[in-house]
């Protein structure tokens, strides 16, 4: 099959969160199946080590048997811009598909590849990524979207892929069929050897001794840093025997939480128990997830968790809340579910800390859970998915030949 996947961040653009490197994974599964994959995505300068190389349509690379376009953005605002280039590359290239995947909301560069493709009648899907209930920030906003852009989007969609029961539940809340519906977890994709134990740690030369919280993830308000920040301060500040170090990693969301965690750290004197140490990718992220002794996402939403997913791949323990897609895969196996509350979370940090036969058979659960976290079963439900469209597809074509 030739497929377009179409995502407004993608690899090498990490330091945009999650769908990089969800997109990234499904795209290379894919053309390792035989298939012939196009990513269409936005350029957001530079690059970091990847060689991207001048094309038509702006910028180009090819990794893991995957093409990579990137549409030249501009008058950007946020994750809204307009994309030189996208005009020409659906009238040259967009017919020669079968079936395109749209990936996220509240972009112009979905809304416009599936006004073409309902044009030329090119099945597609939809996966909102979490993104379907405008909530935190830009609310109205996003609302307007939805109006503009966001119903014709969904409605145009042969079917929406949710990544949860949590994820179907709020798509039906805001009137999306649940027939139009399909239910495909997220993967993940651990390197094949993780970094021995100690390599972040001893990097940033901190004490040996102190237990180890890690939270990695993009800092904005969503994700609750600030929540983790206070409910760690209640640990360390009522248990004085517990010597634990707090680790949050991630990149600058831009919504002012940065700043908010930094007025934290000095006004609960915490500047030797916390470090914030920005993105981290890669070897140092497994490095991260290896060392901690205990992984924390404390999000207000999350239709999936792909951070509790990696950190579990690495063998770690989690605390998660309640309002996470993953967490009812890892209650009682793998971490410990908690409703997004300061105090709930403090305890489940005293508990996971101070009892290390419960952490010892958290760590056991993690290898039970991790055969239910692959790519492969994900990767064959879009395979097929993609088949019956394009034979549906077809089908239509044929009857529509023989109507006199």
């Amino acid at each position: 099959m030739r497929i377009l996947e179409v995502s407004e961040t993608y690899y090498p653009f990490l330091e945009k969160g999650g769908p990089p490197v969800k997109v990234r994974a499904l795209a290379r599964g894919l053309a390792a199946r035989g298939h012939r994959v196009t990513v269409l995505t936005a350029d957001f300068g530079g690059a970091g080590g990847a060689a991207l190389l001048p094309s038509p349509y702006g910028r180009s690379f090819e990794e893991g048997g995957v093409e990579a376009i990137y549409l030249r953005s501009r008058l950007r605002f946020r994750s809204v811009a307009w994309h030189a280039g996208l005009d020409r590359f659906c009238r040259e290239r967009l017919g020669t598909y079968d079936v395109a995947h749209i990936y996220g909301m509240y972009d112009l560069l979905g809304p416009a590849v599936a006004g073409h493709c309902r044009a030329r009648g090119i099945p597609y899907v939809v996966e909102p990524i979490g993104m379907f209930r405008p909530i935190v920030r830009s609310i109205w906003l996003k609302q307007m979207y939805h109006w503009l852009w966001g119903k014709h989007l969904v409605t145009g969609a042969a079917c929406v892929i949710a990544t949860s029961e949590q994820e179907i539940q709020e798509l039906a809340t805001g009137g999306v069929p649940r027939e139009k519906m399909v239910l495909r977890r997220n993967g993940v994709e651990p390197p094949d050897e993780l970094p021995a134990r100690g390599t972040f740690w001893n990097k940033r030369k901190l004490p040996a001794r102190r237990k180890k919280v890690l939270f990695l993830g993009r800092l904005v308000r969503k994700k609750s840093p600030e929540l983790l920040l206070e409910a760690f301060s209640r640990v360390v500040g009522g248990s004085p025997a517990l010597d634990a170090h707090l680790i949050i990693a991630g990149p600058d969301g831009n919504d002012g939480t940065l700043g908010r965690l930094k007025t934290m750290v000095a006004r609960l004197k915490l500047g030797d128990r916390v470090s914030l140490v920005g993105p981290l990718f890669g070897k140092e992220k497994w490095a991260a997830y290896a060392d901690a002794d205990v992984f924390v996402l404390p999000s207000q939403n999350e239709n999936f968790g792909n951070t509790a997913a990696e950190a579990v791949a690495a063998g770690t323990p989690v605390i998660v809340t309640e309002t996470c897609g993953i967490a009812p895969l890892l209650a009682d196996r793998a971490g410990i579910v908690v409703p997004h509350d300061a105090g709930a979370i403090a305890g489940a940090l005293a508990e996971v800390l101070g009892n290390d036969t419960l952490r010892e058979r958290l760590i056991t659960g993690c290898a039970g859970v991790l055969p239910q976290l692959g790519w492969e079963e994900p990767l064959g439900q879009m395979e097929a998915l993609y088949g019956e469209l394009l034979a549906t597809k077809s089908a239509r074509a044929a009857a529509d030949t023989e109507k006199p």
